[in-house]
């Protein structure tokens, strides 16, 4: 409808210009009402294609948040999966560090007749 509404304005300076072309004499008021008219049917094709301009974002808009509506459940499950994986994988890389540090501990002190630990004070 409101591509129609542009076309047909459009199409209504396009007239109106001919028709002021084919008259003959052309009078200094002829030509100022042909510019009034092209200048009414200027603003008017701006006004709707501002019109339509805004009608799209709206529509778009609406549609971008309804596909976040659609989508938050399966965004959330996403996140808190994440989370989980990333404490199991810092609890293991823990668990690994400090099996390898008891394990050189034990090393050293096969080797060196010594334990890692500091000796006591007396």
């Amino acid at each position: 409808m409101k591509a129609t509404f542009v076309r047909a304005a459009a199409a209504a300076t396009f007239t109106l210009a001919l028709a002021a072309h084919a008259e003959s004499p052309e009078t200094p008021s002829t030509m100022a009402t042909v510019k009034e008219d092209a200048r009414t049917a200027g603003h008017a094709v701006a006004h709707g294609a501002t019109a339509v301009g805004h009608s799209v974002a709206h529509e778009s808009r609406q549609a971008g948040h309804a596909v976040a509506r659609s989508t938050r459940s399966a965004r959330d499950t996403i996140r808190d999966d994440s989370r989980k994986a990333e404490h199991a994988i810092a609890d293991g890389a823990r668990s690994a560090g400090k099996a390898v540090k008891d394990r050189a501990t034990k090393v050293k002190a096969a080797v060196t007749g010594k334990s890692g630990e500091p000796e006591p004070n007396s």
